[in-house]
C-alpha cells in the first residue's frame, strides 16, 4: 500500500469516527449561516474526490448518483451548475444519510481502484488537496455540531465521556517575550518537514518581510483573565471596540463569549458548554478563553493597552518552534491550561486572530481551474487566524498554515494572544 493510499484511508476513516455517535437527525441540524449540516459534510467531501479526481482521470468511471453533482458543491461556480443556497442545505432530508453513507463507500472503492494504477502528478496534487479538505471538514463536523447542540433547549453532548481533569497547575504568568524583527521571511518552503509537502496556494509565494523589534505573550489570554476584562464593564465601554464591533454588541446583545451562560450555582457566575457537556467557569479558569469574535479580542487587547500579533510576527515565531499542542489527537475536544517555560500554545487549543486582513501575499497565484476558486476568492472582509485549535488534526496545521474568518464569527474555536 502506498503512503498516499494509506493516508487516504487514514483521513476517510476519521470522518466516519467523528460522525459515528451522532444519529440521522442529528446529522441533519444547521444551527448558524457559517454551518453545515454533518450530513453533508460527509456527502461535500466525497463529492471533491469524485469531482475533481475520478471524474477527470478515472476514464470508466460512473457516478454514484449525477445530482449529487450539483446538490453536494459548495462553492464552484465556475464547474457551471447553479449551486444550492447554503442556508438551505438542512432542508435536504433526501438523500438519507445511509444514502449518503453508500456514497462515500462508492467513491472510496472507486479510489482504491485507481490506487490501482500509478498515481502521479496533477492526480496525486489533487489527492493530497481532497485529503487536507477533508481534514478542515474534521474541524467543521466538531465546531458544527457544538454549536447545533448548543443551540437544542435539550443541550445534549457530543462526547458522554468527562473532560479530562485539569492538572493542579495554574496558568504560568503573563510574560513577555522579545523578539528583535529584521529581515526575514514567511510562507511556505518546499524543504518543510510538512506531510506529503502540502500547502495551501495562499501560502505562497515564500517572500521577505522587515519586521520591526515586537514583544508576544507567551501563552493565550485565559478565560480568568478574560473573565477580568468583562467585571471592568469590558462590554459596555464603546472606547475599547471598533465601530462595526460595538454595532455588534449592540445588537446581539453580547456579554460573554460564545458558549458562557449565567450560573448562581458557580462561584464565577457562569458556566460553559463544552463538547463534554456544561463545566462550571471555576473548573476552567485557567484555559484559553474560545469562541472569542476579532472584535472581543481587540477590545480585550485594547483594555490591557496591547495588541493583536500580525501574521508575519506571528508565523516568524511558531516557524522556531516544535509542531505540538493540544490538538484533534489529544481527544481532549476543549482548551487546556498551558505550562512549562517559553512560548507555549501557538499550536492547538485556540486558532489566534491576528490584526492582519485576508490578502494574497506578494506575487500570489491561485490554482488554475475551478481549484483556484478554492482560496482567493474569500480575500474580503475577513481576518487571519493561526495555529490550529483542540480539533484541529496535528498534521494538518503547520507555522505557514493561514485560516480566515469574517472577524465577527464565534462559532469556530478562536482565542486571543498578545503583543506590544
Amino acid at each position: 500500500m502506498s503512503t498516499l493510499d494509506s493516508k487516504y484511508r487514514v483521513v476517510r476513516s476519521l470522518t466516519r469516527s467523528l460522525a459515528e455517535s451522532l444519529s440521522a437527525e442529528d446529522q441533519m441540524i444547521q444551527s448558524c449561516p457559517e454551518a453545515s449540516p454533518v450530513k453533508w459534510h460527509q456527502a461535500h467531501t466525497t463529492w471533491f474526490f469524485e469531482t475533481f479526481v475520478l471524474r477527470p482521470f478515472l476514464p470508466d468511471y460512473r457516478p454514484f448518483r449525477e445530482e449529487f453533482h450539483r446538490l453536494f458543491n459548495s462553492y464552484y461556480i465556475s464547474r457551471g451548475e447553479e449551486i444550492p443556497d447554503k442556508k438551505f442545505r438542512a432542508s435536504f432530508s433526501r438523500p438519507s444519510l445511509d444514502e449518503v453513507v453508500a456514497f462515500r463507500a462508492h467513491v472510496d472503492q472507486e479510489m482504491e481502484r485507481l490506487f490501482a494504477h500509478s498515481v502521479d502528478g496533477e492526480i496525486s496534487r489533487r489527492i493530497i488537496l481532497g485529503m487536507n479538505h477533508e481534514q478542515q471538514h474534521h474541524e467543521l463536523i466538531l465546531t458544527d455540531i457544538k454549536h447545533a447542540f448548543f443551540s437544542n433547549p435539550l443541550r445534549p453532548s457530543y462526547c458522554v465521556a468527562a473532560l479530562p481533569k485539569e492538572s493542579t497547575h495554574s496558568a504560568p504568568k503573563l510574560r513577555w517575550l522579545h523578539f528583535e524583527g529584521g529581515l526575514t521571511e514567511i510562507g511556505y518552503s518546499p524543504h518543510a518537514e510538512d506531510r506529503l509537502g502540502f500547502c495551501f496556494d495562499h501560502e505562497t509565494p515564500r517572500h521577505r518581510v522587515y519586521l520591526e523589534p515586537f514583544q508576544m505573550a507567551n501563552r493565550n489570554v485565559t478565560c480568568r483573565e478574560y473573565l477580568e476584562f468583562m467585571s471592568d464593564d469590558g462590554y459596555t465601554r464603546p472606547g475599547l471596540w471598533l465601530s462595526d464591533g460595538w454595532e455588534i454588541v449592540k445588537l446581539a446583545g453580547w456579554e460573554a463569549p460564545l458558549y458562557w451562560e449565567r450560573d448562581s450555582a458557580d462561584e464565577t457566575g457562569w458556566r460553559v458548554f463544552t463538547l463534554r457537556g456544561w463545566h462550571g467557569l471555576s473548573e476552567l479558569l485557567d484555559t484559553a478563553v474560545c469562541h472569542i469574535s476579532f472584535f472581543e479580542a481587540d477590545a480585550l487587547a485594547r483594555w490591557r493597552s496591547c495588541r493583536l500579533p500580525t501574521e508575519t510576527e506571528w508565523e516568524s515565531v511558531a516557524s522556531g518552534v516544535r509542531r505540538e499542542g493540544n490538538l484533534l489527537d489529544t481527544a481532549r475536544l476543549h482548551p487546556a491550561t498551558a505550562s512549562g517555560p517559553g512560548i507555549q500554545q501557538l499550536f492547538g487549543d485556540c486558532w489566534e486572530w491576528t490584526g492582519s486582513p485576508y490578502t494574497g501575499y506578494p506575487g500570489y497565484k491561485p490554482l488554475p481551474g475551478a481549484l483556484g476558486e478554492y482560496n482567493s476568492k474569500f480575500m474580503s472582509g475577513q481576518m487571519i487566524s493561526r495555529g490550529g485549535s483542540c480539533v484541529t488534526p496535528a498534521d494538518h496545521v503547520r507555522a505557514t498554515y493561514r485560516n480566515c474568518l469574517q472577524p465577527a464569527m464565534r462559532w469556530q474555536f478562536t482565542g486571543i494572544r498578545l503583543a506590544v
